[in-house]
């Protein structure tokens, strides 16, 4: 049975893996990249770029290395409006909020 914290820390992955595919496809949009493009790439499947985007998957170090080095980007880019709040005297926790694109929408 799955505690609160395991609960917890299901909807933070959630949300990073949906925060980090926002990033992955708008940094690839920018690059005027296809999904196939950037699998060949990045030597990784063209749905596995897909699962990324939609947020369905996390990636690993190496496969976020890839995706940036495909990209001609920096992984702080796909990074971009996720951060670890450190805890103090509780449980640490990541914090996902607007990132780079978001502000650029927000002032068009």
């Amino acid at each position: 049975m799955a505690t609160r914290s395991d609960q917890l820390r299901r909807s933070e992955r959630d949300e990073l893996a949906l925060r980090f595919g926002k990033n992955l496809r708008a940094t690839r949009k920018r690059a005027g990249l296809s999904q196939e493009a950037v699998s060949f790439r990045a030597e990784l499947h063209r749905t596995e770029i897909s699962l990324l985007e939609r947020g369905e998957r996390l990636p690993r170090v190496d496969t976020m290395l890839r995706l940036a080095s495909a990209l001609s980007a920096s992984p702080m880019d796909l990074l971009d409006g996720m951060s670890w709040e450190a805890p103090i005297q509780s449980e640490g926790r990541f914090k996902v909020g607007q990132g780079k694109d978001d502000e650029r929408k927000a002032t068009s």
